[in-house]
Parts: structure tokens; sequence; C-alpha cells
């Protein structure tokens, strides 16, 4: 499997828009903070919507009463968190559905 990096996504802007690279990297670092920032805010649960990409949400969990640690076998409580979610938008959930032997 391979594995992208930001950097990655970076060459790719700088070969699409012909920016220069430092120019790009500091917005791609700007984009990718400001979503952190608003995932890690105070909301408990929220949806950073990007059209023709995808959702990404933010949910609850529900704590767990009894649950068990595989290695000591030991019953604990689990609480409440919160986890990401992403759902893939229309256009990538199309073509992630076309068959690997029509690629």
């Amino acid at each position: 499997m391979k594995t992208y990096i930001k950097k990655d996504v970076v060459e790719k802007v700088v070969e699409i828009t012909s920016e220069k690279p430092e120019i790009v990297s500091r917005i791609v670092n700007d984009v990718f903070n400001t979503m952190r920032e608003i995932m890690t805010g105070d909301d408990l649960e929220l949806r950073v919507e990007i059209r023709d990409f995808g959702v990404f949400e933010v949910k609850k969990t529900k704590p767990k009463l009894k649950a068990r640690n595989p290695k000591t076998n030991e019953i604990i409580a689990v609480p409440a968190r919160r986890k990401t979610h992403f759902k893939p938008g229309k256009l990538l959930k199309d073509f992630l559905k076309i068959p690997l032997d029509k690629l």
C-alpha cells in the first residue's frame, strides 16, 4: 500500500497551480491546522463538509460499563469520548465503486 504524506499533496498542488512550493506548503498547512482546530474545539458533535469531496464528522461515543482488557481479562469501564468519521462525497464514492479491472 502506498502512503501519501502532506509533502506529496503540496507537490501535486504545485504541479496543478504552478505556484511556488513555499506558498502552497503554507496554505496546505493552514488548511489542515484550521480543520484540526475546528474538530478539536468545544463542540461535542460537528460536521466539516467539503463539497465534491466528503464530510468529516466528530461524533460522541457512549460509555461502556463492561469492557474487557484482552491482555489481563480485567473488566473496566470505558468513559464516553469523541471519535472522527469520514464519509466520502458522491464524486469520490462513485469513483471508488468502479471495478478494479476497469481502471
